[in-house]
């Protein structure tokens, strides 16, 4: 008889139960699909980085060169679908009244609001800091709802100083678990980001997926740029399945060396692992955004399905 890994766990469970051993197994399983991919296009706000105020008071976000706001029609111009608003550029005192505000504007200019992001760092020692970044956590969950972002990309964080790493990926697991409950209350996805640190190689991120409760509401942000290795392809369809959000950058680091992002390879990838979601371009040359932007969807949306 064949199971699959969620039937092996739950057996393994099953039998430590009945014996009276601790340490009952549960783990995050990839995410169940329809079959077939269906890739969607979205544009990251983290695209105008330079050009972005991050947790700004009103007069500096109404002098800045790119905004939220700005961002949305900026979006609605290119003709995409979608537009993730990334959390580092919201105001500082955040109300559910400029949340709304955020909603009306993208669905009057024909927008969907892919996903949202937090910088956060769940590998810290216990302590008010750590404390803190879990709250952040949850109240961006909160955010999320209102905003009608389906999903937060989060990432893991890095391993403090004389630390150990098995003990900050304990911690960092630990972390996930006790937001995914609120999370799924709200309807909102986390979803833990390839992003160095703790999540640099596909080993140690799968190591954190682990020890992840099993949730509908946990998945993986894909990103195409962050894996730094000798084979960035290959960590990239071990952690592919479990996408709920992807990003795609215009550059790839591999071996060490810097090249252009092979896109059809990408798209390849997350059709292979039955992805179905958005795809959002998260733009980090140096070269003019406003400039670059518009050519590199130009090349994206062939391989898209909508």
């Amino acid at each position: 008889m064949n199971l699959n890994r969620r039937q092996l766990l739950g057996a393994t469970a099953s039998v430590l139960a009945a014996t009276g051993c601790p340490g009952i197994l549960r783990a995050a399983d990839p995410p169940q699909r329809s079959q077939g991919s269906h890739l969607k296009l979205s544009l990251a706000g983290y695209s105008f980085n330079r050009q972005m105020v991050r947790r700004g008071t009103p007069e500096q976000l109404d002098g800045a060169e790119m905004t939220l706001e700005k961002f949305i029609a900026f979006c609605a111009e290119m003709g995409i679908g979608a537009t993730e608003l990334t959390g580092y550029y919201f105001p500082r005192e955040i109300t559910d009244e400029y949340l709304l505000s955020l909603r009306s504007l993208t669905h009057r200019e024909g927008l969907a609001i892919s996903g949202t992001a937090i910088g956060n760092n769940f590998c810290l020692a216990e302590g008010e800091a750590r404390e803190q970044q879990i709250q952040d956590c949850l109240n961006w969950i909160d955010y999320a709802a209102v905003l009608g972002a389906p999903c937060i990309r989060i990432f893991a964080g890095t391993v403090p100083q004389g630390d150990a790493e098995e003990a900050a990926v304990e911690r960092c697991a630990a972390a996930i678990n006790r937001c995914l409950q609120h999370a799924a209350a709200r309807g909102v996805f986390l979803a833990l980001e390839n992003h160095g640190g703790i999540t640099a190689t596909s080993e140690r991120m799968l190591q954190i997926i682990e020890q992840v409760d099993d949730s509908a509401w946990f998945g993986v942000n894909f990103d195409s740029g962050n894996f730094r290795t000798e084979h960035p392809l290959e960590d990239l369809r071990k952690i592919a399945p479990y996408a709920v959000n992807a990003q795609v950058k215009v550059t790839m680091t591999v071996a060490g060396e810097k090249q252009p992002t092979d896109f059809k390879a990408i798209v390849q990838i997350l059709r292979d692992a039955g992805y179905r979601g958005y795809v959002a371009l998260e733009y980090e040359e140096r070269e003019s955004p406003f400039e670059q932007i518009p050519r590199i969807l130009d090349e994206l949306r062939p391989l898209m399905d909508g």
